[in-house]
């Protein structure tokens, strides 16, 4: 599978950004769109956002960039980062600038976040790891910034177990995968509605990333102003966001 799916990646469009190492493009694998932003966790400026000085959901891109303005920053990329509930409230682990907002859920359920194994997206000093739920909970990382959401892509450079290659449920989709040494940081984002095999595919064959985690499908959304994108909707729950200063 591994050899065959190599073979029909084809990369048509780099496109890099100006923010630090930060850079997105458009690729294409096994027949689909993608847009791609690699980050490098030792430079760039690695966020989560979810409620504003006052208490009110961000719920947009341009209302964190607005109140980044403030504080002499830009936001130069965002996507959505994990399921939340009606009221934007995140369903699993949830950590901001070091504050806990939502503790580790560990049990299974329905919808795609109870498909375990899931995980956690944890951002420290100089690095970012996906970590698996259990893992996590047996290293209790320190992390500034964490978000949990499910199910896990990758996992130790296997797929989900419970993928299967002709799974009919398909949405558009985004995720973040994660190098072992927490350096490379790579979200992904379809053009187009896939499966989660595919999509676990991508981040491991193509990415080559040994961890990564789904953060949502149908709603999912990127900020990326290099590239043109500011995909606009609903309100949204947690946000993971570069920053750097303004220019």
């Amino acid at each position: 599978m591994r050899g065959a799916a190599g073979t029909l990646v084809v990369c048509l469009t780099l496109m890099a950004t100006s923010a630090g190492a930060v850079e997105c493009r458009t690729d294409t694998f096994l027949g689909e769109t993608y847009t791609i932003c690699e980050a490098d966790a030792r430079e760039d400026d690695i966020r989560l956002f979810l409620e504003d000085d006052s208490g009110a959901v961000y719920g947009q891109f341009y209302t964190i960039d607005a109140a980044l303005e403030s504080q002499g920053l830009e936001l130069v990329f965002a996507m959505n980062a994990g399921m939340y509930h009606d009221d934007r409230a995140p369903v699993g682990h949830y950590v901001e600038n070091g504050e806990e907002k939502m503790r580790v859920i560990t049990s299974a359920g329905p919808g795609n976040f109870g498909l375990l194994p899931n995980g956690v997206f944890c951002v420290r000093s100089g690095r970012a790891d996906v970590i698996e739920t259990g893992r996590f909970l047996a290293e209790n990382p320190p992390c500034r910034d964490a978000t949990q959401s499910g199910p896990m892509l990758v996992i130790d450079g296997a797929l989900h177990p419970r993928f299967l290659e002709d799974g009919t449920s398909k949405y558009i989709r985004n995720g973040v995968g994660t190098s072992a040494d927490g350096e490379k940081v790579i979200f992904a984002i379809s053009g187009a509605p896939v499966n989660f095999h595919t999509f676990g595919l991508l981040f491991r064959d193509h990415l080559q990333m040994p961890q990564a985690l789904y953060f949502d499908g149908r709603i999912s959304r990127l900020y990326a102003p290099d590239l043109g994108r500011n995909d606009l909707g609903f309100r949204l729950g947690p946000i993971v966001g570069i920053t750097r200063p303004a220019r």
